[in-house]
């Protein structure tokens, strides 16, 4: 199955290898993806985490594997698997 850009651009920063997904089609033709409503990704970049500030409400910018962006709590760290709502992008506790 081969789908253009156009139809995964909105959720292209929540796909990867083997994640089941939905498929939309219309007329026998894919024109849509619906990932799952939470997908566990790898941070590859973000700030040093502060020591001693992990019960606040701060955050920070975090680039995910997938290029995604996402603001994180101060104590995430790079390589670590993070949980992420695809319908607002947001960082859910474990």
């Amino acid at each position: 199955l081969f789908l253009d850009e156009a139809a995964v651009e909105d959720v292209a920063g929540y796909l990867i290898d083997n994640l089941p997904v939905s498929v939309l089609f219309f007329s026998g033709r894919p024109i849509g993806v619906t990932p799952p409503i939470f997908v566990e990704l790898k941070v590859a970049e973000t700030e040093p985490g502060v020591q001693g500030d992990r019960v606040s409400g701060a955050r920070k910018p975090a680039t995910l594997a997938t290029g995604l962006i996402v603001q994180v709590p101060l104590f995430v760290e790079p390589g670590e698997r993070i949980k992420v709502d695809t319908r607002s992008g947001e960082y859910q506790k474990p």
